[in-house]
């Protein structure tokens, strides 16, 4: 089972990385004010969905701890960002203050997860 849960941390991690990479990107368009939000923000979005929904079940099924509080403000983050950068994915330009939401909240994401323990 402990293979398995790194298998989906690893994914889980390569979905923040899509996430953040793709923000991080698009810095310099943002300073011109044309920033937009990319394809792989979106995917790196739902691979953390998936792969983080499959992450507690699989801790759960393993008997391990879960924190449901940080869980559930962790995935409220994820919703937020995941529906900003859905609605928005086809805009060609995404204003500068909705662009540095997406990567506060996914900063703020990345510093739950580490810190809160």
């Amino acid at each position: 089972m402990d293979v398995l849960i790194h298998l989906f941390v690893g994914l889980h991690i390569i979905g923040i990385a899509s996430l953040l990479g793709g923000f991080l990107t698009q810095m310099k368009a943002m300073g011109r004010g044309e920033a937009r939000f990319v394809p792989a923000m979106l995917h790196g979005a739902l691979t953390m969905l998936v792969t983080g929904a499959i992450l507690v079940g699989l801790n759960q099924a393993d008997d391990q701890h879960v924190n449901n509080i940080k869980i559930g403000l962790k995935l409220a983050l994820l919703i937020v960002i995941l529906g900003l950068v859905y609605v928005k994915r086809d805009d060609e330009k995404v204003d500068k203050s909705l662009f540095g939401l997406v990567g506060l909240l996914t900063t703020a994401n990345i510093f739950i997860a580490v810190l809160w323990t």
